[in-house]
């Protein structure tokens, strides 16, 4: 685990930080906000916030992605959502604005920077700046029905059709990624992952190599990952 010292007092790690990500459209208006808070940056790999931590600031990651993810008592880790630029953290909102822990794992996917703002600033911002409340509130929404998207696939037992439908929407480049780490991102094993890859590959909708999987049928794998949807 890296952590990482960021001139925040000595009792608060990056871990117990809150994110969310600047607006692409809206960056003039979040400039106003930079100074009300102070620059920090976090290396790849570096664990953001985990079960337990308590939120003690806000943030606006200005570039790099949080992968978000939730592990169960057995061990088995789903990836939630990523926060990007452009994206807001709903986890990390929520214990916020409710003072409650984190009940999920945040880790930097490449390095991550950000503007850190005070608790207390930030509910200043929030109840007396509209363009501010808007920034927090309509990412939050956006972020609400993601995860409704993520609670529905859960639910779909046919693993088969979700992986379909996640290999599909990456035809554009080459997966990259262990076939654990698919499963993860799945809320699967890697068992049943590396048996419908290879069953994909039968097909001839896609090949598998050392670490990569490559869509060769984009239409054929839409298709029938559509079938659970109909």
């Amino acid at each position: 685990m890296i952590m990482v010292n960021l001139g925040l007092p000595a009792r608060v790690r990056l871990p117990q930080l809150i994110c969310i990500a600047r607006e692409r459209n809206d960056m003039n208006k979040l400039t106003d906000y930079i100074k009300d808070g102070e620059k920090i940056a976090a290396p790849d790999g570096t664990l953001m916030f985990a079960p337990g931590d308590e939120s003690r600031a806000f943030l606006i990651v200005t570039s790099g992605t949080v992968r978000v993810e939730q592990t169960n008592a057995a061990g088995r880790t789903v990836v939630l959502y990523r926060v990007k630029a452009g994206d807001s953290c709903v986890l990390t909102t929520t214990c916020l604005l409710s003072e409650r822990p984190y009940s999920g794992f945040g880790y930097c996917e490449g390095e991550v920077r950000a503007i850190a703002i005070a608790p207390k600033t930030f509910r200043r911002l929030l109840q007396t700046d509209d363009v501010f409340q808007n920034l927090v509130f309509q990412g939050f929404a956006a972020r609400v029905g993601e995860l409704t998207d993520v609670i529905d696939d859960l639910l779909e037992h046919r693993t088969d059709l979700r992986l379909a439908r996640w290999l599909a929407d990456r035809a554009d480049d080459p997966t990259e990624m262990k076939q654990s780490e698919i499963a993860q991102e799945l809320g699967t094993a890697r068992e049943v992952v590396s048996r419908t890859l290879k069953t994909f590959e039968d097909y001839g909708w896609i090949t598998i190599g050392r670490g990569r999987v490559s869509v060769l049928d984009q239409g054929a794998l839409r298709a029938h990952g559509q079938r659970g949807q109909m």
